[in-house]
């Protein structure tokens, strides 16, 4: 059986987690599923790059389609009786103008989700938002899990009670960076972030008095590295399809404070501090808590790791080889 994977082209500070989906399955599938990768020509912008992306995929089938994630139109015009759609989130159908708004539930869920024969959803939190926009049979999504990936290992480091490095990945509007270093001030410790900084997030970090480094566009090397030298992880988003960073930290034995919304409860299982994330208090307790409470930090990096286990590769690709294999014995009987 040959599966073909349908990818983005990846922007150069662009997100990885769609990466991780498809290396990580392609590395574990059974031998008797091949799969091949195409690649959209053009970067996910704009209507006619867009267009020539989705007719382009067509001549590129094989005997089951994977939309990977990100590019959701190119299944528009791909055989919906061999197609998989894999839905990340709903937040890129969010705009502030309403026709702008209206086009891209349209053309980014409402058409390609009625038109792949099956979908996944990579949360249950992700399936039940889906649901609510799109009028579908909510048997016809499932709910995988994306692979984490196999670089990050258990990797055990002395607590810095005096000042530990606390590490937050992305600086996005839900990445909730503003809230995260108002959290943090008075506390002595130091803010790692990964991702571009604006002058604003930049203004904050100084005005609060925030020790902090930054990095961004680094190899997964150099973030398998963050990871290690990091004490925890603050990941006090206000939006996650998944939450890729949770089950990384906990998989390097690193303790987690996340947010008590959405994707993040269910991903991270229990084995992080949970938080409202507009609630900036409750931030800081929760830090202060990790920080001060050693018995406490090692249980959650002890469940941490527990939890870690449900997205192993492994395990994952499996489910995914038993769709292919579902998708494909059904091509040939009609719409699935």
């Amino acid at each position: 059986m040959e599966v073909v994977f349908f990818q983005r082209k990846p922007f150069p500070q662009g997100n990885f987690s769609v990466e991780i989906l498809s290396q990580e399955i392609k590395s574990n599938l059974p031998k008797d599923i091949v799969v091949r990768t195409h690649i959209a020509r053009y970067h996910s912008k704009g209507i006619f790059k867009r267009l020539y992306s989705s007719i382009e995929a067509t001549f590129h089938q094989g005997d089951v389609n994977h939309v990977t994630g990100d590019v959701n139109f190119l299944s528009m015009f791909l055989n919906p009786r061999k197609t998989v759609l894999t839905v990340l989130d709903v937040a890129a159908v969010s705009h502030s103008n309403p026709i702008a708004q209206k086009i891209l539930h349209l053309f980014w869920l409402h058409i390609p989700v009625r038109r792949a024969g099956f979908v996944t959803a990579i949360s249950n939190s992700t399936k039940k938002e889906l649901l609510k926009i799109v009028n579908v049979n909510e048997d016809k999504i499932r709910v995988l899990h994306i692979p984490v990936s196999n670089l990050v290992m258990y990797t055990p480091k002395e607590f810095n009670t005096a000042e530990p490095v606390i590490l937050h990945i992305g600086t996005g509007g839900n990445k909730n960076l503003f809230r995260l270093i108002e959290a943090i001030n008075g506390i002595e410790c130091r803010l790692e972030i990964v991702g571009k900084l604006n002058k604003n997030q930049i203004d904050c970090l100084e005005e609060n008095h925030i020790s902090y480094s930054n990095s961004y566009n680094i190899s997964d090397q150099e973030m398998k590295v963050k990871y290690e030298n990091a004490d925890l992880l603050a990941f006090v988003s206000t939006y996650e399809g998944f939450g890729m960073p949770i089950i990384e930290a906990q998989i390097v034995g690193r303790p987690v404070i996340t947010a008590n919304i959405l994707s993040m409860p269910e991903v991270a299982g229990e084995g992080a501090h949970l938080v409202d994330p507009y609630n900036v208090e409750e931030i800081k307790n929760g830090i202060l808590r990790i920080i001060k409470d050693e018995g406490y930090r090692n249980t959650l990096i002890a469940k941490g790791k527990e939890n870690a286990v449900r997205f192993s590769a492994e395990k994952l690709s499996k489910d995914y080889a038993d769709l292919y294999r579902e998708v494909y014995s059904k091509r040939n009987y009609g719409r699935i």
